[in-house]
């Protein structure tokens, strides 16, 4: 957490954002978003993407600080193509897998994103705008730190391994035991969490609207 506050802070900074107009625009209080960046708070995951959106980067850049572009003009379309910034888009696509990617357990690219959210990356291709990732939940964790709901293109897939997760897309709730699995519409409002006493863990995909890594097509 110290290492995604100092990062936030930096990228805030380059972008020409006081805290006050970023946390306004991110639709948090400023405190929350300086106690993140001081390491004294976590963000949720929807928090993370609210983050990664406005301060276009993935959402593995501001834990790592690798290099992004940062601050572009919305009228800029001819770079943010390139940048990612959606749950579909949370890795940069890999350099080093071509169209084959083997990744032993040890080896996986990992995010723990907020209190008790994991996730980890389970191939790494060239391919933009997906993630086939395995996920964890602690009991009682959340994908939101508020009653708001996460939206963002694309569709998403998951498969619950082992315990149980609370989905709520839109006004339906569904408790996904072991062995059950879904699918929806992910520009439908949408928040999970794990109602249970052990840990939840599932295999998840997330597809956004982008083209595959190479199509002659622009990544929308």
């Amino acid at each position: 957490m110290d290492a995604l506050g100092i990062r936030l802070k930096e990228l805030r900074q380059q972008s020409g954002l006081s805290l006050r107009e970023f946390a306004r625009q991110v639709n948090v209080s400023p405190s929350f978003v300086s106690q993140i960046e001081n390491g004294k708070s976590q963000p949720s995951v929807a928090t993370l993407y609210a983050f990664s959106q406005r301060l276009n980067v993935t959402v593995d850049e501001l834990f790592e600080g690798a290099p992004g572009t940062v601050g572009l003009p919305a009228a800029d379309t001819r770079q943010r193509d390139n940048v990612l910034t959606d749950p579909a888009s949370a890795w940069r696509p890999s350099e080093f897998a071509n169209r084959i990617s083997v990744v032993h357990p040890r080896h996986r690219s990992r995010l723990d994103m907020a209190a008790g959210v994991v996730w980890e990356r389970l191939a790494a291709t060239p391919e933009t705008s997906v993630s086939f990732m395995k996920i964890v939940y602690k009991p009682g964790a959340s994908s939101a730190d508020t009653e708001e709901l996460a939206h963002h293109a694309g569709y998403e897939y998951g498969y619950v391994t082992i315990g149980q997760l609370e989905v709520r897309v839109g006004y339906e709730v569904f408790v996904l035991n072991a062995g059950e699995s879904l699918g929806f519409d992910s520009s439908i409002p949408h928040v999970f969490c794990n109602p249970g006493s052990v840990d939840m863990e599932g295999i998840w995909f997330v597809h956004g609207r982008g083209d595959h890594a190479g199509s002659t097509s622009r990544q929308k």
